[in-house]
């Protein structure tokens, strides 16, 4: 095997077809302008599939790329057979606190050290969790995947769900920022408006940010999310391509110091901002550290191809304190070791209490939540 490639993290995460990898995505994978990978349910198919997987992609380069999943819990978890337990939707968490809030909170904390524990044994990273949105009840692409309407109880319980992801090593990615959950539409597939005032979004929305919890996360993926009367901007833009949201307000009034990734620039939510350079060129301007390119390996090379930023020390910096810097414990070793962790069994069982309702969720379905598009593209070529 050939040594790994010495270079910094890149500003671009993209991902890859199957479960392994090609000499085409090794070539493009060791692209300067590539940071991470994000893995989807296509990437899987066992425990040792995976662990190997990810070995050859921490293998390629120095420092490796960073591994990550939108693994959330209920209807958003790539992972769930053969060394992955099912994890309860968020707004389970929330029903459980109307009936006990300690009981909520101690389910919570378990749930975020199962997930993080599970994707550490086989070599992932980062999660994309927790949801921070409101569930006003109306949004299609949010509905379970929130934790509550209250903004103070989601602060309380993803504070519980960040803690216990620290407990086994990793950082957590707060999002939607300022706030999905209150316009009907999917950013997936139309470009949502909501109309509310800044100091309405500030006041809900927001709420969870400005929370402690705020401080405790690695990471925040703004929504694609339009706020005409909220942004004073001449034009205004999606969040994620907004100075005003990360640079004044999420940088500025809120302090954040973590990594900014773009939500998925091949969405129709991010289309407003023209062709994927254009996207590109916006979101790094606006104030993202990390842009994801999902399910078009076409725009990815285009992306790749013809875009050249400059190299910014602070981007350099935040990426490559997103993902720990020392080995994990040997009980994280792999997924055979890790079952015999007593903390994971406790917490594993403790999820397994949770009772997961899912007769409020959202017509939309998981598989249709970043990887449709690629399904299709396959089927064709």
């Amino acid at each position: 095997m050939n040594a790994p490639v010495r270079r910094p993290r890149g500003p671009v995460m993209i991902d890859v077809a199957g479960t392994a990898l090609t000499d085409e995505e090794r070539e493009r994978l060791l692209d300067p302008l590539v940071g991470g990978v994000i893995l989807f349910a296509r990437n899987y198919t066992d425990s040792d599939q995976l662990r190997a997987l990810t070995a050859d992609l921490r293998a390629l380069r120095d420092p490796a790329l960073i591994i990550a999943v939108d693994h959330e819990g209920g209807r958003v978890q790539r992972f769930r057979t053969d060394g992955f337990t099912r994890l309860p939707s968020m707004c389970s968490l929330g029903a459980l606190w109307e009936q006990d809030h300690l009981a909520a909170l101690e389910a919570a904390r378990a749930t975020g050290f199962v997930l993080a524990s599970e994707l550490r044994a086989h070599g992932v990273d980062l999660s994309f969790t927790p949801v921070l949105d409101l569930d006003y009840g109306c949004c299609r692409a949010i509905g379970n995947r929130a934790f509550h309407r209250d903004p103070q109880v989601i602060a309380a319980l993803a504070q519980a769900l960040v803690a216990g992801m620290a407990e086994a090593g990793m950082g957590a990615v707060g999002k939607h920022f300022p706030g999905h959950g209150f316009v009907e539409a999917d950013s997936h597939h139309d470009v949502p408006v909501d109309e509310r005032d800044f100091d309405t979004v500030w006041n809900e929305d927001i709420a969870p940010y400005r929370h402690r919890l705020g401080r405790q996360l690695a990471g925040v993926m703004p929504a694609h999310v339009i706020y005409p009367k909220a942004d004073p901007s001449a034009e205004p833009q999606p969040a994620g391509f907004s100075p005003f949201w990360l640079k004044d307000v999420l940088r500025g009034r809120l302090g954040f110091r973590g990594v900014i990734f773009s939500d998925d620039l091949n969405m129709e939510g991010a289309r407003v901002a023209g062709d994927i350079v254009g996207r590109a060129k916006a979101a790094y301007a606006a104030g993202c550290d990390m842009l994801l390119v999902c399910n078009r390996p076409d725009l990815a090379a285009e992306l790749l191809d013809r875009w050249a930023p400059e190299p910014d020390a602070d981007h350099l910096a935040r990426l490559a304190a997103i993902t720990p810097a020392v080995a994990p414990p040997a009980w994280l070793a792999d997924p055979f070791v890790l079952e015999l962790h007593t903390a994971y069994l406790q917490a594993r069982e403790r999820v397994g209490t949770v009772h997961d309702d899912t007769s409020t969720a959202a017509t939309m379905t998981a598989a249709a939540i970043g990887e449709q598009r690629t399904e299709i593209l396959r089927k064709e070529g």
